[in-house]
């Protein structure tokens, strides 16, 4: 029966369910097939060449991450989704330029899109159901072994970039992306078959570690994003000057990429900045103490690195900082805390102040 109806209208169904999902605050979906094989072959070399670092479940679970079919049996079709986040607060580039601020990655500045966004594809997904009667639908959100990016590229919603992030022509790459598994054969939607780059190396060229090996190869071990939130040690001090004050994420290769001039910004107020994150000073967030820390990024995605990381992350941001008085306070203030990584940042912070542990 089902096969009889997406045969004769599966692509009304498939304008149905878009509609749905635009009700539902989603921008785009595309519609795929499951076949990964370009892609898994791109996965392996990365994961040979160590360019994962700490992020060992990147490799995990065999080729179920490749081969949706193998992560959910009897899927044959995904219905890939994008969900824009940029929204209104404090210009980007000025607090970047501002040492004395503290730059968090614009996508964690409001609530976790995890928990959003899925939300809201189990309620597509719930509708869908409910709507054909039966079906098979199984909802992610980069909380699963997915390739996400290869899946978004397949259904049309844009390119891997020389950044590996995903552009889409007309909303640059400010979105968060979901995924819903199905066994449905839906009509697919034509695949992304180009990438618009051309010679613009914008995104090579800004990045503050030099991670890009490559245009579409980044080494994430040199990432400032994975080292402010994936990497649970210490910092390799010859990074730790680079990193300026960016103490959750970067974003310096979006904020260069032409295309985001067409950027669309969000309409969902869960994605708005929150507790002033957007335009902090470096001292206010050091000094926060942990309860303080845990009410301010309560239902954030901050919340992923922990107090300690967060203490680690700022003492590299305040050592790269102009030195002053305030800040050698604070840092001495912190000489002492109850953890050898929070110790070490702070004495690397000290040193470059040229203050001593008092």
């Amino acid at each position: 029966m089902t096969e009889n109806l997406l045969a004769n209208d599966g692509g009304a169904l498939v304008a149905q369910i878009r509609a749905w999902a635009k009700e539902l605050g989603f921008a785009q979906l595309g519609v795929s097939d499951i076949d990964l094989a370009e892609h898994e072959t791109y996965l392996q070399r990365w994961l040979a060449a160590g360019y994962q670092g700490q992020m060992q479940w990147m490799g995990d679970h065999g080729s179920k991450r490749s081969r949706p079919e193998e992560l959910v049996p009897g899927t044959c079709r995904v219905l890939t989704l994008r969900m824009d986040y940029l929204s209104d607060g404090a210009e980007p580039m000025a607090v970047l330029e501002d040492p004395h601020k503290a730059y968090i990655a614009r996508y964690t500045l409001g609530r976790d899109y995890h928990k959003l966004v899925r939300k809201r594809l189990a309620q597509l997904a719930k509708r869908i159901e409910e709507h054909l009667g039966h079906g098979r639908y199984r909802a992610f959100v980069d909380s699963a072994p997915v390739l996400e990016r290869a899946l978004a590229e397949n259904a049309g919603l844009g390119w891997i970039a020389k950044n590996t992030m995903l552009i889409n022509q007309d909303a640059g790459s400010w979105f968060f992306l979901g995924e819903i598994y199905t066994d449905l054969p839906l009509p697919v939607d034509p695949p992304q078959d180009s990438k618009h780059c051309g010679s613009c190396q914008a995104c090579l060229d800004i990045c503050p570690t030099n991670a890009f090996v490559g245009p579409f190869e980044l080494d994430a071990r040199r990432c400032i994003s994975y080292l402010t939130i994936e990497h649970k040690g210490s910092i390799d001090p010859e990074l730790r000057p680079l990193m300026g004050n960016r103490i959750f994420g970067c974003d310096d290769c979006q904020l260069v990429c032409p295309w985001n001039k067409f950027a669309q910004p969000t309409k969902e107020q869960d994605f708005r900045p929150r507790h002033g994150l957007d335009d902090s000073d470096l001292l206010t967030l050091f000094n926060w103490d942990e309860e303080t820390w845990a009410a301010r990024t309560e239902g954030s995605a901050l919340r992923r690195i922990g107090y300690e990381r967060w203490l680690r992350n700022l003492a590299i941001a305040l050592g790269n900082a102009p030195t002053s008085a305030a800040i050698i306070e604070a840092l001495q203030r912190r000489a002492a805390y109850p953890s050898e990584l929070v110790q070490e940042h702070v004495s690397w912070a000290l040193e470059r102040h040229g203050a001593a542990i008092s």
